[in-house]
């Protein structure tokens, strides 16, 4: 019987090879197998690619699909004894697959960046404008020791290793939170504002009380780098999506979402490093008894050192065409 859906009904299609993928299923989770099976293995998995390509051109069965796409993956695993861990990976996901990510989704990324640093002044410009509205947030006397003590005792309250583990995990799930809620949009856009309006009315309690120079001196070396990582994650979580929202016209909604997520794991996989540098900055740099200009330096070199590296190499690998699938 020839592999088309064309004139055959596609539960019949179904019926017809279902016994050959469970048998598919069962060998390729088999730990041992013979030679026999082995043959039969190979012969099967074949087989299932070709009836995955059929059902992918002529049938709008995504369930069906996907089943035989996870088959044909775990078959291919067994054949070929699974892919192996190299250097030349880590080496390729470092110089095209994170920074081409990261650079082709540098429109989104830098919308969020202008939308909540505008956001962010616009409030801290509120709330130092009108002193009563720190009591609508903190209250009259928590917004003096805040200003007076507490923002700088929070630099200081626990070890620098404790305070940068601390940092570290908390950023990275900020970030893959606004990366995983991306395709709902509403949620990411609500975990900015919560942040936006806490940083402005923070900052605008410290200039009210003209400790101005404090909290821009506290908050600037390490802010710099770790804002951009919030930025991109939420950038490319949109961009995830809008890739369902509105796909290309050339591109089916399930394969244009399905290249935005790949993209994103890549993006959060890298910001996971980023994350640690800052990390590291605002709990062994932010806090030490060295000149203001000097703390900012070090962030601002840090985060200039980030940009460039995404500038150059995404910008060479988008020249190039390459893409972002790491194994490719």
């Amino acid at each position: 019987m020839s592999a088309t859906l064309g004139d055959v009904d596609l539960d019949a299609y179904v019926a017809e090879h279902e016994g050959e993928w469970r048998r598919l299923e069962q060998l390729s989770r088999g730990r041992r197998l013979s030679a026999a099976e082995a043959d039969e293995l190979v012969a099967l998995y074949q087989r299932a690619a070709t009836h995955l390509s059929v059902v992918r051109s002529r049938s709008p069965d995504p369930a069906l699909v996907a089943r035989l796409s996870r088959l044909v993956l775990t078959a291919r695993a067994k054949v070929t004894g699974g892919s192996t861990f190299t250097w030349r990976d880590v080496g390729r996901f470092c110089t095209v697959g994170f920074p081409l990510a990261v650079y082709r989704a540098w429109p989104w990324w830098s919308g969020v960046a202008v939308a909540f640093s505008g956001l962010t002044v616009y409030i801290m410009w509120w709330v130092a404008g009108h002193p009563e509205s720190a009591e609508a947030f903190v209250g009259a006397d928590e917004a003096r020791e805040l200003a007076d003590t507490g923002f700088a005792a929070y630099y200081t309250e626990f070890t620098a290793p404790t305070f940068a583990f601390q940092l570290w995990t908390h950023n990275a799930w900020l970030a893959a939170q606004c990366l995983a809620a991306g395709i709902l949009v509403v949620p990411t856009v609500w975990l900015l504002w919560v942040n936006a309006v806490n940083i402005g009315a923070v900052g605008g309690i410290m200039i009210d009380h003209g400790r101005a120079d404090v909290f821009f001196g506290l908050i600037t070396p390490h802010g710099l780098l770790e804002l951009t990582g919030v930025f991109v994650a939420a950038g490319v979580g949109l961009r995830i999506g809008w890739a369902w929202i509105a796909p290309p016209a050339d591109v089916g909604r399930g394969r244009a979402l399905g290249e935005a997520a790949r993209s994103g794991m890549l993006v959060a996989l890298g910001l996971v490093a980023v994350f640690a540098v800052s990390g590291l900055i605002e709990a062994f740099v932010t806090p030490a008894p060295l000149p203001t200009a000097f703390r900012i330096g070090i962030g601002a070199l840090a985060w200039g050192a980030f940009l460039a590296y995404v500038l150059h190499f995404g910008s060479r690998a988008a020249a190039a065409g390459a893409s972002t699938d790491v194994s490719s």
